[in-house]
């Protein structure tokens, strides 16, 4: 599965700028390419299948789709959670 080039980026522009409101806790090193401190977090990926996301919890990549407006409310829901989460760049 290949990172998604600047195509898929733009047609997921609704989502970044969500992500983006998360900011400052969240540095964005690349359009869609998101850390946490100096750790990777968040980036996304075009795949045959549709738009995903990588999304770093607990030290392991998690993928989520983002192919709907309910596919991002469930990846925003779990940035939130990750970055509530005391534990800094797990």
């Amino acid at each position: 599965m290949k990172h998604a080039n600047s195509d898929t980026l733009a047609q997921l522009a609704p989502l970044l700028d969500q992500v983006r409101q998360r900011l400052p806790r969240l540095k964005e090193k690349g359009i869609g390419r998101f850390y946490a401190k100096s750790a990777a977090l968040l980036h996304f990926h075009d795949d045959p299948m549709g738009l995903f996301a990588d999304l770093k919890v607990g030290g392991d990549w998690q993928r989520y789709p983002v192919n709907s407006d309910a596919d991002y409310a469930v990846l925003l829901q779990a940035l939130d959670q990750r970055l509530s989460d005391s534990s800094g760049t797990k």
